[in-house]
């Protein structure tokens, strides 16, 4: 039996962290940028099509319904959030959102800040507030997407490549 060295795969795996997620409500794509949801837990991306079985006397045939693409986000609520304001609004008044898929583990050569990634018109289908009385309050999102997505680059700044806490010297801020 041939031995499988599995640190030859060590160095490609991407770690949940690199695969982010921005969102921003479709009809404020001239003023406003796409952003994250702080402090995200798990993110996740389902495709899925149904397909009917018609029964003949050589066999089934099967023909392929439409592609559905779900996406659906979970975090810990940050007091002042505006970001989860607007996706709720949006909810409500049932408007389309952008939401960006990005993995920061590939970037686009010779282009600062350019990722490879996947761009989406959504809506959001579900949100939930979940508040245990030891807990953190837990927002989960789902999102229904149009189509499969397109493929193409991301522009992720520097700010939204940080992680949520970066290192501060001990200094006043204005000193």
């Amino acid at each position: 039996m041939k031995r499988l060295d599995l640190q030859l795969f060590a160095n490609e795996a991407v770690q949940g962290k690199k695969l982010v997620y921005l969102y921003r409500i479709l009809s404020k794509k001239a003023t406003t940028a796409g952003a994250t949801l702080a402090f995200t837990t798990e993110n996740g991306r389902t495709k899925s099509r149904d397909a009917d079985s018609t029964a003949t006397k050589d066999g089934s045939i099967r023909t392929p319904g439409a592609l559905e693409t779900e996406i659906t986000a979970t975090s810990i609520l940050k007091k002042g959030d505006t970001l989860l304001d607007d996706l709720e609004d949006a909810l409500d008044n049932g408007e389309k959102i952008e939401v960006w898929e990005v993995n920061l583990m590939e970037p686009v050569e010779s282009k600062a800040n350019k990722f490879k990634g996947r761009y989406f018109w959504a809506y959001l289908t579900e949100l939930e507030y979940t508040a245990n009385a030891d807990e953190f309050v837990e927002v989960s999102l789902t999102f229904g997407a149009e189509g499969a997505g397109e493929k193409g680059e991301v522009t992720i700044t520097e700010n939204q490549q940080e992680q949520a806490y970066a290192f501060t010297d001990t200094p006043a801020v204005g000193a």
